[in-house]
């Protein structure tokens, strides 16, 4: 046997003494994991004989939706029904105008030069206007919220 046969041979026994070694490792680090998987894991008898839990679902798609009161705001000569009371009450506290502009700009979709056409302002104007109406409706909603 010459010396690069050998040193081949010694090379392979290497490689595969190490991917035993690395094989066995995961086999190790896979039988922690379902141990402690099963370790947290919780039987169906035990639910039902235990604690008395009967296995059922409930269709939730189909389910009446739930009752939620709905408060009503005028805006621009429009009668709006919010779910949030706290907006609800805080939204007539805006000065008139922002209130419409937000209503514009939010309920209605339009652009910020619609908008500036409509009050005669500049579009950065108005811009401004709905930025510290929506920081001052901020402010007012956690005012409302701590009465």
């Amino acid at each position: 046997m010459t010396d690069f046969e050998q040193y081949k041979e010694h090379i392979e026994y290497t490689f595969n003494a190490f991917c035993k070694i690395v094989i066995r490792h995961a086999a190790i680090d896979e039988s922690r994991r379902l141990k402690s998987a099963w370790e947290h894991e919780i039987s169906f008898e035990y639910l039902t004989e235990e604690k008395f839990y009967p296995f059922s679902t409930e269709d939730v798609y189909f389910a009446e939706p739930e009752e939620r009161p709905e408060y009503p705001v005028f805006i621009c000569g429009q009668m709006i029904m919010l779910d949030n009371p706290q907006l609800a009450a805080a939204l007539p506290r805006l000065p008139e105008q922002w209130r419409d502009m937000l209503y514009l700009r939010f309920y209605e979709y339009y652009t910020y030069q619609k908008i500036s056409e409509i009050y005669g302002k500049n579009r950065t104007t108005i811009s401004s206007y709905i930025k510290k109406s929506l920081r001052l409706l901020h402010e007012e909603m956690e005012v409302v919220s701590r009465e």
